[in-house]
């Protein structure tokens, strides 16, 4: 390839994450539910015929973005591209298709040029109600947890499949915003297609067949070259959540070849009867997301980028849940694994890795009216989730940051945009002193936030918390972040998981977890008391004296 066609296909990758960024951009300006609108709980990327991930937005959850690069092609396996027609579109929620829980709609869509297919978009969002027990850990089993939609076709040549919206209407508890959101997640395939074809018209390109392969072959090439600079060799980590039943350990042998990184979770705690497991392909979505951050942040994520990480997960270990067993809040163990991976790197490449911080989101599920109450029920039925997120952990010459969430990526949701859908109020909502773990720097803080209802009616959480007894770990010395705490406001503890009353005239709280530290705090201490002896504020002799500097 000359130099003119490198700069060509340079301008065509460019042009092509613009187009999926205004494809990711079209579902958050007409989501109805608030976690994809507020939060931006979604991903959205183009791929080529074959089902491999070209090209991501820039908005998204890992989570969401690595499982969807999985499911197209299990698509592709019942309806093959052949018999794709303009105005299809093709959802599903398995969470072994897709991205590991029911209630993440995803939706490939194919796209066509002067009658010929060259591509698919694909896009996936988390909404509010699907339905069965709602968003939290209490199934026995994914029959429990809510509707399940098989592959299907929900518009068929631009039409829509009426019978599959009356089974998804009647299935929510909050079916408008279903219906409105399917119709949102076509109308996102729907902007990237649009503007593929005239990008396509625009550079006389028949096919994105050349595009891809100069997409993949960069990124592999790029990636191997960071691979092959790292030390070889086996590194072990463990990191503990929570759990339900019992407390879990995730275990990971991490072996970096000179072409590939392998992981090996044998170890790992065995299944839980609760819906905290996780399908294997978000194991691997959020664990590829943490080697990646560390080994090849700056090389694009795609099918190419991710090939050379691979993992072995051992049957029958909670991080390779199979069919039926419960899942709904798998991210509650999954959000560890970027932290589990960042503990085996940590003795490999020190200086690029963060310390453990608050990890999983804290999102509590809210709900109240009659399905609560009965018949004294003082509101009208509600069903809404909150985004939240604790402290990260430190990082090598900057603190963590407060209030943030990492791995998922998700943004913190606004009070007011719950508030204004729900009759829910936000009566405390601020940082937590005191929680960020001290260090050469420190972790992010935590929030403090307390919740009740208008006329401070019974309402109900479906807590879906970690990090409470196995607060993020500090680094190289570094100091635990604050755990968390899950209760009432008048001091009365509540279980982390599982379904809880609210009682009248009472308020939950909630306390986030703060970021671990990086480096001993005494490190700290001696750099800001030399600062002040550079500056003539303290005598050497004092330094020397109260801190060794």
């Amino acid at each position: 390839m000359d130099a003119l066609e490198t700069i060509q296909r340079q301008i065509q990758w460019n042009r092509l994450i613009a187009v999926v960024e205004e494809q990711a951009q079209t579902m958050i300006r007409t989501a109805f539910s608030t976690t994809v609108r507020e939060a931006g709980d979604l991903s959205a990327g183009i791929f080529d015929l074959q089902g491999r991930m070209l090209a991501q937005a820039v908005t998204g959850t890992p989570g969401h973005v690595n499982s969807m690069m999985e499911s197209v092609g299990h698509f592709l396996v019942k309806f093959p591209a052949e018999t794709m027609k303009p105005g299809d579109h093709y959802i599903t929620n398995d969470p072994w298709l897709g991205t590991g829980h029911l209630h993440d709609l995803t939706v490939v869509s194919p796209a066509f040029r002067d009658g010929k297919i060259v591509g698919l978009f694909a896009n996936t969002a988390h909404v509010i109600d699907v339905g069965g027990l709602g968003m939290g850990p209490e199934g026995r089993s994914v029959f429990e947890e809510g509707m399940y939609i098989p592959i299907v076709k929900c518009f068929d040549q631009g039409v829509a499949n009426e019978t599959f919206f009356d089974f998804i209407r009647a299935g929510s508890r909050t079916p408008v915003e279903l219906e409105g959101d399917v119709y949102s997640l076509c109308a996102c395939n729907d902007a990237g297609i649009k503007r593929l074809v005239e990008m396509l018209d625009e550079f006389g390109m028949d096919s994105i067949d050349p595009l891809a392969g100069y997409i993949f072959d960069s990124s592999l090439k790029a990636t191997l070259a960071e691979i092959a600079k790292l030390p070889g060799g086996t590194y072990r980590a463990e990191i503990a959540s929570d759990g339900y039943e019992a407390p879990v350990t995730l275990k990971a042998a991490m072996t970096i070849h000179g072409d590939r990184i392998v992981v090996d979770y044998a170890g790992t705690s065995g299944l839980s009867g609760r819906g905290i497991n996780v399908p294997p392909a978000y194991t691997r979505a959020y664990a590829c997301f943490g080697i990646k951050c560390v080994v090849a942040p700056e090389i694009p994520n795609n099918w190419a980028s991710l090939a050379p990480f691979q993992m072995q997960i051992p049957e029958g270990c909670i991080l390779n849940a199979p069919r039926p067993f419960p899942v709904s809040v798998r991210h509650v163990v999954g959000q560890l694994l970027p932290d589990l991976m960042m503990g085996c790197l940590h003795q490999a490449v020190p200086d690029r890795v963060v310390a453990e911080g608050s990890s999983c989101l804290w999102n509590p599920p809210l709900r109240g009216g009659a399905q609560v109450s009965g018949g004294e029920a003082e509101l009208p039925d509600f069903e809404i989730i909150t985004f939240n997120s604790g402290g990260t952990g430190a990082r090598r010459g900057f603190d963590g940051l407060d209030g943030t969430a990492f791995p998922s990526g998700v943004r913190t949701m606004p009070v007011e945009a719950t508030e204004n859908v729900a009759p829910v109020i936000f009566w405390k909502k601020e940082l937590r002193p005191d929680s960020a773990g001290p260090g050469r720097t420190r972790g992010g803080f935590g929030q403090v936030m307390e919740i009740g209802t208008k006329g401070e009616a019974e309402f109900a959480v479906n807590a879906i918390f970690d990090r409470v007894a196995n607060p993020p770990k500090g680094r190289e010395g570094g100091g635990e972040g604050a755990p968390g705490w899950v209760g009432l406001a008048d001091g009365t503890v509540l279980r982390t998981k599982g379904y809880q009353v609210i009682p009248k005239g009472r308020r939950l709280l909630l306390k986030l977890p703060g970021g671990g530290g990086m480096g001993s705090a005494l490190e700290r201490d001696r750099a800001l008391v030399a600062a002040d002896v550079a500056d003539g504020l303290v005598s050497e002799e004092a330094a020397k004296r109260d801190y060794g500097a």
